[in-house]
């Protein structure tokens, strides 16, 4: 083979050098399981940064040995509402300079004025003077509804749902985030509700008004019925995390409140995980159904109805086998530990279904799970141990020994 020039050798040099340079810019996809905490601090953090405009940036590529996935770029907007026509509103007097004997509709003008929806996505900056009249508006009936007695009559009941479902009730947008394996809790930002000045002010009024002193479910349970309760389940799937917190407060109270609807509400929640385990794989809002039924199953009489033991079995526990696992694990192991406080017979069940689920090949999952048998075996009951000792030890064995040092450091 003939010998290379001397400019032959310098581009050939050089050419390697960009190559190297270039596959060492593709960094590797590390994944770490950390604690709800460390997820919020991540997220508060990221949501500071974007304070800034941030400088252009090529996509991100991961590399899971299989095909390269590109990341989507973060969709900016956010729900779609039906905005009102007619969005010019009169500012009303205010409630406390108002005779006593006309309050009650000013309270009705107020509710039905702020029923009128404005745009925050496609033209943030309009209507501005108007918007600015409905949080005022928002804002005024949040502190009348706090701070006075007998202001929650009958007729305004039906005014407070309709202002309630007119702004909150609506169709979700597709998931902004990656579905599936891909799904990353830790690196995939929420989509934040543009409309969150109005909606958070709405959430804030109907929890102040189920909890006042003045609120009769009797008189309530024409408007807050099952339709209502299942288009309030339906947005737990919302991105927002402030959104869902709200949610899970108001559908607790709501639980705790209306007697005739607790079953419903449990059956609509199963029926919630059923499709999250076995056919999406994907819920914005499980932790904060779990965290619900948390309160639930600590307040169930004893002894346990056969439909909550199959709640145990058939949902808690296959909860354990999807991917997503550590977003909502810690609320997941409170659950499954205040059954067996309630009752101890269930322990078998529980340890085999959590051996059944048991990870193979996950080993951050697989702690997970280590953290969770270590508080079964907290509240165990001995005669209940023996039952499940054999199996349970052949798997410690197995942790034991694993080549990953985090699972054999935690069996130990």
């Amino acid at each position: 083979m003939p010998n290379k020039t001397k400019k032959e050798k310098e581009t050939s040099k050089s050419s390697k050098s960009s190559s190297k340079n270039s596959s060492s810019s593709i960094g590797k996809d590390g994944t770490s399981e950390n604690s709800d905490e460390s997820q919020q601090q991540s997220n508060n953090n990221k949501r500071a940064s974007n304070s800034t405009p941030p400088p252009t940036l090529l996509n991100k590529i991961k590399y899971s040995g299989g095909p390269q996935l590109v990341k989507k770029e973060r969709r900016q907007s956010s729900s779609r509402f039906s905005l009102t026509r007619n969005r010019e509103l009169q500012k009303l007097p205010a409630l406390k300079d108002a005779p006593a004997v006309d309050q009650e509709e000013l309270f009705m003008q107020k509710l039905r004025q702020c029923c009128v929806l404005f745009d925050f996505i496609s033209d943030p900056l309009s209507d501005l003077k108007y918007k600015e009249v409905k949080r005022a508006g928002l804002n005024e009936m949040v502190e009348y509804i706090t701070h006075n007695i007998d202001v929650v009559t009958e007729s305004i009941y039906p005014e407070a749902v309709i202002m309630f479902s007119v702004n909150v009730f609506r169709t979700l947008p597709p998931s902004s985030n990656p579905t599936g394996a891909e799904f990353d809790p830790e690196e995939d930002e929420p989509t934040l509700e543009a409309a969150w000045p109005h909606l958070q002010l709405v959430y804030e009024f109907f929890l102040r008004f189920l909890e006042s002193p003045d609120f009769t479910p009797n008189i309530a349970k024409k408007y807050i019925d099952q339709k209502f309760v299942l288009s309030l389940l339906e947005l737990f799937d919302s991105e927002d995390p402030r959104e869902r917190d709200f949610l899970k407060t108001i559908l607790h109270r709501i639980y705790g409140k209306f007697l005739g609807l607790r079953a419903y509400i449990r059956r609509q929640i199963n029926n919630i995980f059923y499709r999250f385990i076995y056919e999406t794989e994907h819920h914005n809002g499980i932790a904060e159904l779990l965290e619900i039924l948390g309160s639930i199953i600590n307040g169930f009489a004893l002894p346990l109805k056969e439909e909550h033991k199959m709640f145990l079995i058939r949902v808690l526990l296959p909860l354990h086998k999807v991917k997503s696992l550590s977003v909502y694990h810690p609320q997941l192991a409170y659950c499954v530990v205040q059954f067996l406080e309630k009752d101890s017979s269930l322990t078998e069940p529980v340890i085999m279904g959590l051996l059944k689920f048991w990870p193979k090949t996950h080993s951050p999952k697989e702690v997970m799970f280590l953290n969770e048998l270590e508080e079964i075996l907290d509240v165990i009951e001995p005669s209940e141990f023996v039952k499940v000792m054999e199996p349970l030890f052949r798997q410690l064995a197995k942790c034991v020994s694993s080549p990953h040092f985090q699972v054999a450091e935690r069996a130990l």
